[in-house]
């Protein structure tokens, strides 16, 4: 089982990233998939999930209207566009998968990737 996560980067305030995770070992769809990111010296937060065993899906509030997540089944890829960035956006994002329902635990996700840093400062 693994999660490949891509796509950070150095942006400005205002920009835009697209991270991507591709599953292998599993099928994502039959997992609540979520993107999770840890800010310098803070905890680690849930910042968006899809279930699609319940039809769900789940945004920080610091984040809704900014973020888009989606999933590619062909692909067993997973996405995160991130739009209007701001300097507090500023992370490591990781994608991660927990069994059938989205959980703001962290501590309840069963796979994670390895990481990506997003970094957004002019």
């Amino acid at each position: 089982v693994q999660l490949q996560a891509s796509g950070g980067g150095l942006v400005q305030p205002g920009g835009s990233l697209r991270l991507s995770c591709e599953a292998s070992g599993f099928t994502f769809s039959n997992y609540a998939m979520s993107w999770i990111r840890q800010a310098p010296g803070k905890e680690r937060e849930v910042v968006s999930c899809i279930s699609y065993s319940d039809n769900t899906e789940y945004y920080t509030d610091s984040v809704k209207g900014r973020f888009t997540m989606s999933g590619d089944n062909a692909k067993n890829t997973v996405y995160l566009q991130m739009d209007s960035l701001k300097p507090e956006d500023t992370a490591v994002y990781y994608c991660a998968a927990t069994a059938v329902f989205c959980t703001l635990s962290v501590s309840d996700y069963d796979y994670w990737g390895q990481g990506t840093e997003v970094t957004v400062s002019s």
